[in-house]
């Protein structure tokens, strides 16, 4: 009885983690909505800003495969959509010609930094809230 009463609580602990998470991106989605931005999008520009904090400062694609819950293709997807919106630029690694290079554009750091205190609220008030 023991052993099913665990597996019961780390089953509802598990849904419980997931419910958190499709709330908050929910809610991500939709604070950043007005500004041409969805969660994922935030994402790749949040993780380019830590990674890349200097402007010029580039972060190979396949660094943010790993860190974007996101396909490889999706991700791909999303970055040509970043970079026609002007907000990321990308380019080929001169020594590794399959690699490829993606940095932030200045419009893109001045949109990470508009959006950045809206999506921290977010944050803020539903995993302390």
């Amino acid at each position: 009885m023991a052993a099913k009463t665990a597996e019961a609580g780390l089953e509802e602990r598990w849904r419980d983690i997931l419910s958190v998470h499709a709330r908050t991106m929910c809610e991500i989605d939709r604070v950043l909505h007005p500004h041409g931005l969805g969660a994922s999008d935030f994402e790749v520009l949040d993780i380019l800003a830590t990674e890349s904090p200097r402007e010029g400062d580039q972060c190979r694609v396949q660094n943010l495969v790993g860190r974007v819950h996101l396909s490889q293709s999706a991700l791909s997807r999303l970055i040509g959509r970043l970079e026609k919106d002007g907000l990321v630029a990308r380019s080929v690694c001169e020594q590794d010609r399959r690699g490829v290079w993606v940095a932030l554009t200045r419009k893109g750091r001045d949109l990470h930094a508009e959006v950045l205190p809206l999506q921290r609220a977010v944050l803020n008030r539903m995993l302390n809230g």
